[in-house]
């Protein structure tokens, strides 16, 4: 398979606290009517698609972007916006950039919460959605997990220093390799005054740890109620070992609102990064089937 370049594209948006630009990598011929988008997870950035997109670039122009405050998208001026509601009314402004009379969807976790959002939204524009490793009910062992290491400062002297965090704090992941960990590592960190940081705002946090339970509880409500709107065909796609999305809460998504397609990746946790070969089969026959 040759080697196709990306394409970085900035597309600007407007949250409460003004403009911001969020930056995406696109993948295949800028022509074609067929578009996929991805969304990554909480702390992480496009290039997690980099393989998928590969695979896919020729059937779709695959459009990979940073969620705002990571990677190469702005930082927002008011921390208190990072949530869900931003992330989809963003998502939205790239679409209209887009110019595409329908998409589909693959969203990891973070990702697949917006996809949601997005999808159960009266005349939405998704054709098909892959959410990976995520439901409307979070398990609240995993949410204790990541609150533990999400915005907090860490600092690294080496790239192999950063490497052994990385494949340490997203040990489900299960990747296979040290070069695999070193190519999800190297996109999400940046040098700062001769060391290394993660390339995100530590304030995407913020949100996260102020959320009250009864916050919670309303949002768990309300993303049931647009998951069981969803008009589009749905593969869940889900770690044997994922913490974050219950075996429970993945049968009630394939047995009520779009009835998701379920599929569980073997000595996996959260999540599955369609890096391999046979996490990518699955994706890939979903999108192109008839």
């Amino acid at each position: 398979m040759n080697v196709i370049t990306p394409r970085q594209r900035f597309v600007q948006c407007l949250s409460p606290a003004g403009l911001h630009t969020m930056a995406y990598r696109e993948w295949g011929s800028a022509s074609n009517g067929r578009v996929l988008v991805c969304v990554h997870g909480l702390t992480r950035l496009g290039n997690d698609f980099d393989r998928l997109a590969q695979v896919l670039s020729e059937q779709y122009r695959v459009v990979c972007p940073d969620v705002v405050g990571r990677g190469r998208s702005d930082w927002l001026r008011d921390a208190r916006c990072y949530g869900i509601a931003q992330y989809v009314a963003d998502m939205v402004t790239l679409l209209a950039r887009l110019d595409a009379e329908s998409v589909d969807w693959v969203g990891t976790s973070m990702g697949g919460l917006i996809g949601m959002s997005l999808a159960g939204q009266p005349g939405a524009a998704i054709r098909r959605i892959a959410i990976n490793d995520v439901g409307p009910t979070l398990d609240a062992a995993a949410l204790a997990r990541i609150g533990e290491y999400l915005g907090k400062p860490v600092r690294f002297a080496s790239v192999d220093e950063a490497v052994d965090y990385v494949s340490a704090i997203s040990a489900p992941f299960a990747l296979r390799s040290r070069e695999e960990w070193r190519e999800i590592t190297l996109p999400a960190i940046k040098q700062d005054n001769g060391g290394w940081v993660m390339h995100y705002d530590p304030r995407i946090g913020e949100p996260f740890r102020a959320a009250t339970p009864q916050a919670a509880a309303a949002g768990e409500a309300a993303l049931w109620g647009l998951y069981e709107n969803i008009k589009a065909r749905v593969l869940l796609t889900r770690g044997e070992r994922s913490d974050l999305l219950s075996r429970a809460t993945a049968q009630r998504m394939a047995e009520t609102g779009p009835r998701a397609r379920l599929v569980e990746f073997a000595g996996v946790g959260h999540a599955p990064m369609f890096m391999h070969a046979d996490q990518i089969a699955v994706v890939r026959q979903f999108l192109l089937e008839e």
